[in-house]
């Protein structure tokens, strides 16, 4: 099953073109999304959050609410609809937040699956992909992924090759 990741201009012809039944929205609050007929309302999760990293009066946060609600939609889709409907979600430009949630998704759904691997696969797919930071990082937290390290005293001495 896929994920398909897109702008919001090209909503609906990637709803269309996949024959998606589940849409993921990224977006800024008062942004106006047609949601695509085909899509039922409850299937349709819209998450009202700006495009930024770090906490600005005036704008929303992504937070821990909003990865919360994302990862309990994807969930619920692949347990009960992924057999028989691809995943689109999307954002304004289909950059950075979209991405980010894409990586997650495929985080989420796959436990045992490298992350370095897909970041690679992603970057292959998209080479503007640009991950919210933010998103990925509440995400590898919640998700037990890389985050932060196991709690130490001091850290164990090792090498780290940067090739040749």
């Amino acid at each position: 099953m896929q994920v398909h990741v897109c702008s919001l201009s090209r909503l609906a012809a990637t709803v269309q073109a996949t024959g998606a039944r589940h849409v993921v929205t990224l977006i800024n609050q008062g942004t106006v999304v047609e949601r695509p007929a085909t899509v039922a309302v409850d299937d349709h999760l819209f998450l009202g959050m700006n495009d930024i990293v770090a906490p600005m009066e005036g704008y929303v946060v992504p937070a821990d609410a909003h990865v919360e609600r994302l990862l309990g939609f994807v969930e619920g889709w692949w347990r009960t609809h992924s057999a028989r409907s691809p995943l689109v979600v999307h954002c304004w430009a289909g950059i950075s937040r979209s991405t980010a949630a894409a990586f997650i998704t495929a985080c989420a759904i796959n436990p045992s699956e490298d992350e370095e691997a897909l970041a690679g696969e992603l970057r292959r797919l998209s080479p503007s992909a640009t991950p919210n930071l933010r998103l990925v990082t509440i995400a590898d937290r919640m998700l037990g992924r890389i985050g932060r390290g196991r709690d130490a005293y001091e850290g164990e001495p090792f090498a780290l090759s940067l090739g040749r």
